[in-house]
C-alpha cells in the first residue's frame, strides 16, 4: 500500500523501519520543523525526518497541519493510509478523510486508557503492571477512535521511562504491519472505545521530578523509573540539586523526618518518606556525571540528618 507517515520522536523509527520491510510504500514523512537543541540553540532534525532523509522519501514539516498550504501540500501525496505515531499535531476532518482507509493511530497504551501525551511515562508513574499498543481509526477527538488491533506488554519492576519507550515502540512496528495487512484485507472488525473506562494524562513537565517527600516510598520509586531518561527525578539537600537516577522503595522503620538522610552504612544512602524509605541505587550532583551510590558517597559530604526539600532553600 502506499502511505503516509505522520510522526516525530524516535518512538517512529521501528514503526517506520517495520513498515518499509513489510513492502509498503512510504510515500511522504510528515513530521514537525526542526527545533533549537542544546546550549548553542542549534537547529536539530526530529528523528523521523533524518530517516526520511536515509532512506530517500520526501518530507513535509508544515507548522500547522491543519492551514490551507499545508493541506493543499498533502493532496499531493495520494495513499491508501496515513500511518501517525506520536506526531505532535492534530489533524483536521478533511485530512482524516483523505486516504482511502482513513489515518491509523499507533498510540503506547492500552486504550482508552492513558489518551493523551505521555502514556507510556504515566504508566510506570501510576505503578502499572501491564501496558501495550493500541492502533486506531482516528477520528476528529483526542485518541477517542475506533480500536483496531492491541498488544498487551509486561512492565518489569525495574522498568524506566527510557525502556518501555524502546520495548513500546518495537511492538507498535509489529502491531501496525499486522494492522495494515487486516486493513487491506477487510479483516479487521473496529471496535468502539467504553467511554466510561476512559482516563487521560497531560504532557510530563520538568516540574514533576521534583520529589515530594511525604508522598510514600513506593510512589516515590515509581517516579524515579518513570521520569528516567527526563525529566529525571531531582530534589535538594544544602542547597544543591540531586538528580535521582535510580531507587527503591524499602521497608524501614527509621521514625524519622519526611525527606531526612540516613546512612546505614558507608554504601547506603537512604531517605526517608511518608511511608518506608527511598533507597538511591544511582545519583548525579550537580555539575557532576552520574554515579553510582557508593562512588558518591566516598567523594560528597552528605551526612546523616540533613534534608532534602522540594527547593534550594
Amino acid at each position: 500500500m502506499k502511505i503516509v507517515f505522520m510522526g516525530t520522536p524516535d518512538f517512529t523509527i521501528p514503526i517506520l523501519d517495520s513498515i518499509k520491510k513489510a513492502g509498503h510504500e512510504i510515500v511522504l514523512v510528515v513530521t514537525q520543523p526542526d527545533k533549537p537543541r542544546g546550549r548553542k540553540k542549534e537547529l536539530m532534525p526530529p528523528p523521523a525526518k533524518v530517516w526520511a532523509i536515509e532512506n530517500g522519501i520526501p518530507v513535509f514539516q508544515p507548522e500547522r497541519i491543519k492551514r490551507e498550504e499545508a493541506v493543499n501540500e498533502l493532496k499531493k501525496y495520494p495513499c491508501d493510509v496515513c500511518v501517525v505515531a506520536a506526531f505532535g499535531q492534530i489533524l483536521s476532518k478533511e485530512i482524516l478523510d483523505m486516504p482511502r482507509l482513513g489515518c491509523v493511530n499507533v498510540h503506547a497504551s492500552l486504550l482508552p486508557k492513558y489518551r493523551g501525551a505521555a502514556p507510556i511515562q504515566w504508566a510506570i508513574l501510576n505503578g502499572d503492571k501491564i501496558t501495550g499498543v493500541t492502533t486506531m481509526q482516528m477520528g476528529v477527538g483526542l485518541d477517542d477512535g475506533d480500536m483496531l488491533l492491541q498488544k498487551r506488554v509486561a512492565i518489569s519492576p525495574k522498568e524506566t521511562g527510557g525502556s518501555l519507550f524502546d520495548k513500546l515502540a518495537i511492538e507498535g512496528g509489529s502491531l501496525i504491519v499486522e494492522t495494515l495487512k487486516g486493513l487491506e484485507e477487510g479483516s479487521i472488525t473496529p471496535i468502539p472505545q467504553n467511554e466510561e473506562e476512559a482516563t487521560h494524562v497531560g504532557m510530563i513537565k520538568k516540574e514533576l521530578g521534583n520529589l515530594d517527600f511525604t508522598k510514600s516510598a513506593k510512589v516515590l520509586s515509581n517516579y524515579v523509573k518513570g521520569l528516567n531518561p527526563w525529566p529525571c527525578a531531582y530534589t535538594f539537600c544544602k542547597g544543591k540539586m540531586l538528580k535521582i537516577w535510580a531507587a527503591e522503595a524499602v521497608d524501614f522503620d527509621s521514625k524519622k523526618e519526611c525527606g531526612e538522610v540516613i546512612l546505614p552504612d558507608k554504601n547506603t544512602l537512604y531517605i526517608q518518606t511518608k511511608d518506608g524509605v527511598l533507597s538511591v541505587l544511582e545519583i548525579q550532583a550537580e555539575g557532576k556525571k552520574r554515579m553510582p551510590i557508593s562512588d558518591f558517597l566516598r567523594g560528597n559530604h552528605l551526612e546523616a540528618g540533613d534534608i532534602c526539600i522540594q527547593n534550594r532553600g
